[in-house]
């Protein structure tokens, strides 16, 4: 009896471990309203739901303690469906998939006009937004822990503002030394 009650708080506890370590997700428009409160970049994952590696971005590097634990700290994370059917409204304009298709809601489908104007054509894509909601960069492609918290760092403390070759970032990748597991 002992062994099932020490099973089910050893549970319970992992439980409660991988509900603490998920990151923060809030819709854009909801993002740009906490920025005015207090202040933080965001970070966009714009995903569709037929992208295998957006599901590999969400199984293996949003669900890192490290990475969850990071990005809760320093931004507002935004989860964007790039097909999705969602009405967005963002510096004076309104956003819409005009050509939506509900029957395709989890294939392909039209893509979304936030998407375009972000100027995103790979899924996944990570984009950065500064404190001022105004676009940083777009980060095409699947992203490891390690490999997202070079970007994630870099964007926090503006040091791609620094940056004025393509040698400036390969010098700052060289030197940069990750400390997320996994």
């Amino acid at each position: 009896m002992k062994k099932i009650g020490l099973l089910v708080v050893l549970v319970m506890l992992m439980s409660f471990n991988s509900i603490a370590q998920q990151i923060k997700w809030v819709t854009f428009e909801e993002a740009l309203a906490l920025q005015k409160k207090n202040p933080k970049k965001i970070m966009m994952d714009v995903y569709t739901n037929w992208c295998g590696p957006c599901k590999m971005l969400d199984k293996n590097t949003f669900q890192n303690p490290d990475v969850a634990k990071y990005v809760n700290a320093n931004y507002y994370a935004v989860k964007f469906n790039g097909e999705g059917n969602e009405m967005v409204k963002y510096k004076n304009n309104s956003y819409a998939n005009k050509g939506y298709r509900p029957e395709n809601a989890n294939g392909r489908n039209s893509v979304h006009d936030l998407t375009r104007a972000l100027q995103v054509n790979a899924y996944p894509t990570i984009v950065f937004f500064d404190e001022n909601g105004d676009l940083i960069f777009p980060v095409r492609g699947y992203q490891k822990p390690q490999q997202l918290e070079l970007y994630l760092k870099m964007f926090l403390k503006d040091t791609h503002k620094e940056m004025k070759t393509q040698e400036d970032f390969n010098a700052y990748y060289t030197a940069f030394q990750p400390q997320f597991k996994g």
